[in-house]
């Protein structure tokens, strides 16, 4: 059953060669068909034969695609395409009749005759074979002769349809053959690999964990399998060449196809290694000087990295500015190298190469103008110092501790399980509020605002407040919170208290001010205070005053007076 569909869809094949090629022809010229029409003296129009088994172009002449010869040499006053045009004629009428096919060369001097079967078909001079075989008269003319009995023989067996039997069962043939060498090759490769797996893993038992040898060996395996399988996929592209030449060299619409095939093959493997030879030094050049980089980027990167841990000091670096300066740096040390190594890559001075490199920047150009303004952005960020990580900012709505400064945007940890990325260009374009900046290490500002009508003594607020800062934990006391009085409104006062935060850990932060809060309104609470803010409706009976009695309630207390003499 394998078989049969392996044959039938060699038989498929086979005739899509023959639709593509146009080699239909050849069967439907029978051998009574009338010869084709002799040319005119005068030279016409040059054109290319297209339609049967003979074709001519630029004067060359080919027959089942095979190029025979091409005519250079005027010859009694016929030029070159005409000449070409007759030998088609005249071989497209042979070809249409019966005989053996037998192809002659009579040699006259400098002049050879070609016959087929007795009937000439052209002369050839030294002009037209001399510079294309770099032959003898004689030999060229003996080797254009077994060119053209070959193309002869092959045309004619095209209406074989024995032959043609035999190209598909042999095709078949093949065909199953291959397929069994490619799974066998398959085969091999796997047991191999796993049979590589088992010695490796039984040698790993018998070393030590802390074997230099041991640590590599999963290296060694890897590269082991990755070599195996190119040479599998090397034995495979061998079989698919051989059988492909096999059953192309069956059919004789195909055979030219197959004789250049491995040809064709071995071609590009050479062009492959000459290549490859002649980009070795180059390569090595390459790679010379991509060393020299990655040596001065890590002598840099370790100059730099200990002025950020503050073990070194450097003229105009300081820790803040040490790790933007590494990166910049090691940015214009692979750019430098990219630039130096570019000459000796393999194909930099082909078109291709550097049309892809126009388009790769043109592309560049018109698609990072945003990615360079974040870049940008985020170094004038940190070469301002406006900002590092740990300080608790405010940027726009987003409020929280600076966990890290990239290249293109700055994360921030708001303490509300939150983490919120700003771009750089945001970041740089709007104001920022640094509340760690000003205050003791350890510390950060925080506040909080409550309005209380003008009928509530201010002093008895601000005690309030301070009480409320006292009670709530990671309140820093020293330096103590204080209460400022930021606006006189129409109907109320506004009070906004201050104090210090220990920064170690954004959540801290969050829980304190849920606890001042919370603090905040149980004092008010218990000494009767209304935390609201009223608004003016219409004359009260008596004047919201506060008389000079009641300026101390509790838990206010009044300043010590000194005593007078």
């Amino acid at each position: 059953m394998i078989a049969r569909r392996i044959a039938l869809r060699c038989l498929r094949l086979f005739f899509l060669i023959c639709a593509a090629t146009g080699s239909a022809g050849a069967f439907s010229r029978g051998p009574d068909a009338p010869p084709s029409p002799p040319v005119a003296a005068d030279p016409p129009v040059f054109e290319v034969s297209r339609g049967g088994s003979v074709d001519v172009e630029e004067g060359t002449l080919f027959v089942n695609r095979r190029r025979i010869v091409t005519f250079r040499a005027t010859l009694l006053d016929d030029v070159p395409a005409v000449r070409a045009q007759q030998a088609e004629a005249t071989l497209e009428r042979m070809l249409a009749g019966g005989g053996p096919a037998a192809i002659t060369l009579i040699l006259e001097g400098t002049t050879a005759s070609l016959k087929f079967d007795g009937e000439r078909v052209f002369h050839l001079v030294a002009d037209d074979v001399g510079p294309s075989f770099g032959l003898s008269f004689d030999a060229a003319a003996e080797e254009v002769r077994r060119r053209l009995q070959a193309a002869v023989l092959e045309v004619r067996e095209k209406g074989d349809a024995r032959r043609i039997g035999e190209g598909l069962a042999w095709s078949a043939g093949a065909t199953l053959l291959a397929l069994v060498l490619l799974r066998g090759v398959f085969w091999l490769r796997r047991k191999l690999a796993e049979r590589l797996d088992r010695r490796l893993a039984a040698w790993q038992q018998d070393r030590s964990a802390g074997d230099l040898l041991a640590t590599y060996a999963e290296h060694a395996r890897r590269v082991l399998n990755a070599v195996s399988r190119g040479l599998s996929w090397v034995a495979a592209v061998v079989l698919i060449d051989a059988w492909l030449s096999f059953v192309l060299h069956q059919f004789a619409w195909s055979r030219p196809w197959g004789e250049r095939s491995t040809a064709w093959l071995l071609d590009v493997l050479a062009q492959f290694a000459w290549a490859i030879a002649g980009a070795i030094p180059g390569l090595v050049i390459a790679v010379l000087i991509f060393l020299l980089a990655r040596i001065s980027s890590r002598a840099l990167g370790a100059l730099l990295e200990r002025v950020e841990r503050g073990e070194a000091r450097v003229a105009g670096l300081d820790i803040d500015t040490a790790g933007p300066t590494r990166r910049l740096g090691n940015l214009v040390i692979w750019l430098f190298a990219l630039a130096m190594a570019y000459p000796y890559l393999p194909g930099s001075h082909s078109e291709a190469f550097k049309g892809v490199s126009v388009l790769a920047g043109l592309m560049l150009s018109l698609g990072a103008s945003s990615i360079v303004g974040q870049v940008l952005s985020g170094f004038s960020l940190m070469y301002s110092r406006s900002l590092r990580p740990g300080e608790y900012v405010k940027a726009g709505d987003t409020e929280g501790t600076v966990m890290n400064i990239g290249l293109f945007a700055t994360r921030i940890h708001t303490g509300m399980g939150e983490e919120v990325s700003i771009p750089n260009a945001v970041m740089f374009s709007q104001p920022v509020r640094n509340f760690s900046r000003l205050v003791t290490d350890g510390h950060f500002v925080v506040h909080t605002t409550v309005t209380i009508g003008y009928a509530t003594p201010w002093r008895q607020v601000h005690a309030m407040l301070l009480e409320a800062a006292r009670r709530t934990p990671g309140v820093a006391q020293t330096p103590s919170p204080y209460v400022l009085q930021t606006a006189l409104s129409d109907f109320y006062v506004e009070y906004r208290m201050c104090a210090q935060i220990d920064k170690s850990a954004p959540a801290r932060r969050a829980e304190a001010l849920n606890q001042l809060h919370g603090n905040i309104q149980d004092v008010f609470n218990e000494y009767g205070v209304q935390i609201m803010s009223p608004h003016y409706m219409a004359d009260t009976p008596t004047p919201q005053v506060v008389p000079q009695s009641g300026w101390w309630p509790s838990p206010a207390q009044p300043p010590h007076e000194p005593e007078r003499v």
